[in-house]
């Protein structure tokens, strides 16, 4: 660019052509094309993509690659096999690197396309289970806690408990909704809990968690199986609790007053800014409390009665128990009159 300034200026100050070609000594031609020209606006660059061997076949891998997605993913071709079956089926004659290379750009177009961000309201929630190990009275074991988190502020709650039955799913819901004075419109399931599931198109939901659920009045979803995306805010949650609540391994010797301390120190975290909109936590959370619904007036019963066989004995016609989440078992025997 300097050498068109000079030339330029040499032109405005009443230079000939060839008066400037002895001075620069510059082509007179190319002198002309600079003095002709009026844009000097930066070009974009342009990327000239060499002719690689595998252009022919990439329409062939590009049909391999739909039909995959017409299958089960574990069995999807990987460039080993796609460059294999060049060589024996197409007479492919170039190396597998750059198969490789070719494979990893498709595959990141492909995730580039699926990573779209969820927009989420105030007000539903997403319920999944996680396991830790604890020091219950002293004795290690492991355990199940589940988690209740809020995808728009990324409040989060959990609860400990034996298994991920629909007693536990209940009773901790119970806990969470008393403790934030309300309860989420809508809860998101993962396929696999304790609750029901989705089969097809028909939901199946075990009875305990119907009554609780017209008793709390929420709607509820169930995730497709296999499709832990649907939920991806809970499984964050779940892996952040762990690392946060349950290191080192907890110790208590009552599950339930451990588990009232474990609400409040959510407090924690609520104080924290939110990761991508920078707000605190807690000041978010009250758009999600503004769109919960009323807690009922009666306080639901979560436990489940069942019959069981009477002893050899004959002596009882059968046991009536009662079946809580805190695992309780309560026996009340029928005698013969």
């Amino acid at each position: 660019m300097s050498q068109i300034n000079h030339i330029k200026d040499l032109s405005n100050c009443g230079y000939r052509i060839s008066e400037i070609s002895k001075k620069t000594g510059a082509d007179p031609k190319t002198i002309r094309k600079y003095l002709a020209q009026d844009d000097f606006s930066p070009q974009p660059p342009i990327i000239l993509e060499k002719q690689s061997k595998l252009d022919p076949f990439k329409p062939i891998i590009q049909e391999w690659l739909d039909e995959d997605k017409k299958h089960w993913r574990k069995q999807h071709h990987t460039a080993q096999r796609v460059y294999e079956r060049l060589v024996e089926e197409h007479g492919y004659t170039g190396s597998y690197s750059i198969v490789q290379r070719y494979m990893k750009k498709c595959r990141s177009i492909q995730t580039e396309k699926a990573n779209l961000e969820l927009i989420w309201d105030p007000g539903p929630a997403q319920v999944d289970f996680g396991e830790a190990d604890f020091y219950e009275a002293g004795k290690l074991c492991r355990k199940k806690y589940l988690t209740v988190s809020f995808p728009y502020s990324n409040d989060g709650y959990s609860q400990v408990f034996g298994g991920e039955t629909a007693e536990c799913v209940c009773q901790g819901l119970q806990d969470i909704f008393e403790f934030i004075g309300g309860v989420p419109p809508l809860l998101i399931f993962d396929n696999a809990t304790g609750v029901g599931r989705r089969i097809g198109d028909a939901i199946h939901e075990s009875e305990l968690f119907s009554r609780f659920r017209a008793h709390y009045h929420f709607r509820v979803r169930f995730c497709n199986p296999y499709s832990g995306w649907e939920k991806g805010n809970v499984e964050r949650k779940v892996d952040y609790n762990r690392a946060n609540l349950f290191v080192p391994v907890p110790h208590f010797n009552e599950i339930e007053k451990y588990n009232q301390k474990l609400l409040a120190r959510h407090e924690k975290k609520a104080s924290e800014l939110h990761y991508k909109k920078q707000v605190p936590i807690r000041e978010l959370f009250e758009e999600d409390r503004k769109a919960l619904l009323m807690l009922p007036p009666k306080r639901f019963d979560v436990c489940r009665y069942e019959w069981l066989k009477a002893d050899r004995s004959s002596r009882l016609t059968g046991v009536l128990t009662e079946i809580t989440a805190r695992m309780s078992v309560i026996t009340v025997p029928r005698w013969l009159s």
